[in-house]
């Protein structure tokens, strides 16, 4: 189950995580606020927070708290609005070490990274390696980071998590069970605070007595999800390293009838389409950091423009940036063929950590408007401005 079919060649994958990641790169920017409780959020009491260091959670704080209890658990807290451009930066500078080194690697979220080493053993030390690779991203990046070692994603990510603050945990594969069966069901990463409770209710608290739970009433109490579950719980992942270079990005192009120079046609069909992307991107629960827009003229000349961005999924800011790129490319005033726009350098992640506002509103606006989607079809909520003419008279 974890070896490479057919070869008996056991896995190696690696995880890594960087530590309280915003935060970090805060502390290598204003070295007075090492050993201080962070919190990296909205500066309202009506925001949430978005990353916090160790010290503040010795006093509880977590991730998505609101602002106001955190304020309440810890007073003398420093409160950072954060900056998604700079943490973005030192993310890609991780990723470029990473990439000139990795034979295969995976950028799953802005601070964390897989890469396959399998069959390295056979030439150089795969613990070794991956000892020295975290101390090259330690000394060229001065992030901390901590790794984790073992036959697949899951049991590697688990390890990791063991391993911090910036750490390191080997789990070979004769000792993933020992390993995983102590450890609380949340360690799981599929396991929110939902399914948490339920599990803690059928009694439910180690990984190594989920592991024992058949596996039919696992999927009769969570579906589909139960089946994984009951996988990761006994260490089973067949999950491969997605190489960068097979993400796919995302987006679409629109060729108009007939040939125009009309500006509020062109600038409605691009607001259509970023809307249009940005909801399915956030179906995947993917963030994007590159932006493209592209345009063709009647005399089929193309050109692209491309520009990056810190990573976000949300329409206002995909919005704003694709149409000054427009603005930039669309200079020689000919008629417009086709126009098209496309996100690329996709990762893993979740709304909430691109937004440092001091409302969280935006947020459940948005989750409001992708549940009604969800239900009624995507074309129930749409921008004004995105309307295209076909769609105004025929809803």
């Amino acid at each position: 189950m974890n070896n490479i079919e057919g070869t008996g060649v056991e896995k190696c994958i690696i995880h890594l995580d960087l530590d309280t990641f915003f935060v970090s790169v805060e502390r290598l920017i204003n070295s007075r606020l090492v050993g201080k409780p962070v919190i990296i959020g909205g500066m309202s009491d009506r925001s949430v927070v978005a990353s916090c260091s160790y010290e503040a959670r010795k006093y509880g704080v977590r991730s998505a708290m609101p602002m106001r209890m955190a304020r309440q658990l810890c007073a003398d807290a420093i409160i950072l609005r954060g900056d998604m451009d700079l943490y973005s930066r030192y993310s890609d500078m991780v990723t470029e070490i990473i990439a000139a080194h990795a034979p295969l690697y995976e950028k799953a979220s802005v601070d964390e990274h897989y890469i396959d080493i399998t069959g390295m053993d056979r030439f150089y030390g795969s613990v070794k390696w991956t000892q020295e690779l975290r101390r090259k991203i330690i000394r060229e990046t001065g992030l901390p980071v901590s790794s984790g070692l073992s036959v697949n994603k899951t049991v590697s990510k688990i390890a990791t998590g063991e391993a911090k603050p910036n750490g390191e945990k080997q789990v070979p594969g004769n000792l993933v069970k020992p390993f995983l069966n102590p450890l609380s069901i949340n360690k799981i990463p599929m396991i929110g605070e939902k399914t948490y409770h339920l599990l803690r209710s059928m009694g439910i608290a180690t990984i190594g007595t989920l592991s024992l739970i058949p596996v039919e009433m696992m999927e009769k109490v969570l579906g589909k999800n139960g089946i994984e579950i009951w996988k990761k719980a006994n260490g089973i992942d067949t999950a491969p390293v997605t190489p960068r270079w097979e993400q796919k990005s995302i987006g679409c192009e629109h060729t108009f009838d007939k040939d125009t120079i009309d500006l509020a046609l062109l600038n409605n069909t691009l607001v259509s389409m970023v809307d249009k992307i940005a909801y399915e991107l956030r179906q995947e629960q993917k963030l994007t950091s590159c932006i493209t827009v592209k345009i063709r003229y009647s005399n089929f000349d193309t050109y692209t423009l491309q520009q990056r961005i810190p990573y976000t999924s949300f329409d206002h800011k995909l919005v704003e940036a694709a149409k000054g790129l427009f603005r930039r490319l669309y200079q020689r005033r000919m008629l417009i063929r086709l126009i098209g726009v496309r996100f690329s350098h996709l990762v893993h992640g979740t709304p909430q950590l691109t937004l440092f506002e001091d409302t969280p509103e935006m947020i459940r606006l948005y989750q409001a408007i992708d549940s009604m989607r969800m239900r009624y079809g995507r074309k129930a909520v749409i921008r004004a401005v995105g309307i295209s003419p076909d769609e105004a008279l025929n809803p």
